[in-house]
């Protein structure tokens, strides 16, 4: 009849098992065939791909993956990625997680730290006032973000938030994304809804990918300064990179002036 009906026979083993193991607890010798355990992987009612689903969606994400090692047959069912992504979603008790990690080794760590909050940046925004916003600290926001400094967030679209409370995640839907500034990949939440289609490039002048980091590579030269910050002033300056010198010069002798009063 099918795995149904080999399921039914298994249930029914699994009982006798149950019922003979308890009747002879007394004993200080017991076969070891008989003992319902991991170790045993041969007892037909854990044989059942039916069976082992109904007992391995109860396990965790480090547990499914020492249940995968087991036998064939174990790793047969703990391994199927629908099993896996339950494993990952149930803690936080998920409403779903779309798309599929670049790397398999994704899943094998679901703690708070790996999802965040899109956050998509508006005029006035800072590190500082997102920290706030969010109830988290400016320094986690950096952190995760890959930032040296706070003039990062002039070169970019959007932030990635760190989750401060886990009742966010209730019911939510996640995506799975890779972030080239943050460069990692992380189970995104969007507060408004699905994420926006992927936003335009905010140097008006600098189409090529290939153009703007030479461009900023000669600025950060020039200036004598990190990435971010060379990014900063070309940003400003609308991907002028004759203005962006010109903006920094005039903030440098601002500050010289600032230090002289």
């Amino acid at each position: 009849m099918g795995c149904c009906g080999e399921q039914n026979d298994a249930e029914e083993e699994l009982q006798n098992h149950l019922l003979s193991s308890s009747s002879s607890s007394a004993s200080s010798f017991t076969d070891p065939s008989t003992v319902i355990s991991p170790m045993n992987s041969h007892f037909s009612a854990l044989a059942c791909p039916d069976t082992l689903r109904l007992i391995l969606s109860n396990l965790s994400v480090t547990d499914l993956a020492r249940a995968s090692c087991v036998c064939r047959a174990w790793s047969s069912v703990a391994s199927d990625n629908n099993m896996i992504v339950l494993a990952f979603m149930a803690p936080w008790k998920l409403k779903e997680v779309v798309g599929m990690p670049l790397n398999g080794s994704f899943w094998r760590d679901n703690g708070i730290g790996k999802f965040a909050i899109s956050h998509r940046l508006a005029r006035g925004d800072t590190v500082a006032s997102l920290a706030v916003k969010y109830s988290v600290q400016v320094m986690d926001i950096k952190r995760l973000n890959n930032m040296m400094s706070d003039h990062g967030i002039y070169s970019r679209e959007r932030l990635l938030i760190p989750i401060s409370s886990p009742e966010l995640l209730i019911d939510g839907t996640c995506y799975i994304e890779f972030d080239t500034y943050a460069k990692r990949e992380a189970a995104v939440l969007y507060l408004q809804g699905a994420p926006e289609k992927k936003p335009s490039c905010l140097l008006n002048r600098v189409t090529s990918v290939h153009g703007r980091r030479r461009i900023i590579n000669s600025l950060r030269r020039s200036m004598q300064v990190d990435d971010e910050t060379a990014q900063y002033y070309l940003s400003i300056s609308n991907g002028n990179p004759r203005a962006a010198l010109s903006e920094f010069s005039a903030d440098l002798e601002w500050e010289r002036q600032g230090a002289l009063a």
